[in-house]
């Protein structure tokens, strides 16, 4: 990023507040109200987050296979299947806000089909709102669905007679 760039991010962004601090411009998050592309932006974080402490489980002294493993894991097509494995646990809440996310506007990557990509933003708008939500419990839940999911379908990939 050019240093311009920067500078222009950071007036928009931050504002002194008069006491030597920074003005926050929201108080409170309002999932309803927000972008499906901003929870699937806070969505993608987390899930990464996760997938990386969880894969630690398996590994860890390869930082590289962890960085290039866990970059597989939560790639769009992989988030796809994740998604298509847990819809049956989900409420009609939940697949509501899946359906928001996955039908906002965005550009489908070279790595995925156009309906991967938008299932997987689907699928990271919806943990997206569950973090920000402060549903921490069923987060977990569906993430670990999710990871278990996703693991399961690899091994029968590189494996297909088991």
């Amino acid at each position: 990023m050019k240093f311009s760039r920067l500078q222009s991010l950071v007036r928009m962004m931050f504002e002194p507040d008069g006491a030597g601090g920074i003005r926050e411009h929201y108080t409170a998050t309002d999932t309803q109200q927000m972008s499906p592309l901003v929870l699937a932006y806070v969505g993608d974080a987390y899930f990464h987050l996760f997938v990386r402490t969880r894969l630690l489980s398996y590994e860890q002294s390869q930082v590289q296979a962890l960085h290039q493993f866990s970059a597989q894991i939560v790639s769009a097509v992989w988030q796809h299947k994740a998604y298509l494995g847990i819809e049956p646990l989900l409420t009609e809440r939940e697949k509501g806000i899946y359906r928001r996310g996955r039908n906002a506007k965005s550009h489908a990557p070279r790595s995925a089909s156009v309906a991967e990509y938008h299932s997987s933003t689907g699928f990271e708008a919806l943990l997206g709102t569950l973090y920000l939500c402060g549903e921490n419990a069923r987060l977990q839940e569906l993430c670990e669905a999710s990871f278990q999911i996703v693991a399961q379908a690899m091994m029968k990939e590189i494996n297909p007679q088991d």
